[in-house]
């Protein structure tokens, strides 16, 4: 989605509420590669709501309903809302967050149908790299994979 709709990260401050090793941690590697300085943060992160609105790019991902507030948010922000909660909602509340941002992200139709096509295409290129390995070593074995 950062690539897709070219959202500048070179030199911002992005704030990553969520320290799991699945979503939080990956995402701020990913951030900083791409020369963003990252600040890791979660629930129980003490002022929060001040470190937030220090963010040009906040990801919500604690696993929290509605858990980032709008008046939290610095005018102009990004705000990618990787949470999925019973109901469809998001990790922040879209309705406050919106007004404040310059980019937000739904959910549900946000970042969750494009993490899941991502994993299947990962899972297809994982496939059609063992099939390639497998043919070379059981050439009695034909193997067909339809995509």
């Amino acid at each position: 989605m950062i690539d897709y709709y070219n959202l500048e990260l070179e030199g911002k401050h992005a704030v990553i509420i969520g320290r799991s090793p699945i979503l939080g941690k990956p995402v701020s590697m990913m951030l900083l590669n791409r020369n963003a300085t990252v600040t890791i943060c979660h629930s129980r992160t003490e002022n929060l709501d001040q470190i937030v609105k220090q963010a040009d790019v906040v990801v919500a991902a604690v696993g929290r309903p509605k858990f980032v507030k709008g008046e939290w948010l610095k005018e102009g922000s990004i705000v990618l809302d990787a949470g999925y909660n019973p109901g469809n909602i998001g990790d922040a509340d879209y309705e406050s967050c919106y007004p404040k941002s310059s980019a937000i992200t739904p959910v549900p139709g946000g970042i969750g149908p494009v993490t899941i096509s991502m994993l299947l295409k990962h899972t297809v290129e994982a496939a059609q790299r063992q099939l390639n390995t497998t043919k070379h070593i059981q050439t009695s074995h034909r193997v067909k994979l339809t995509v």
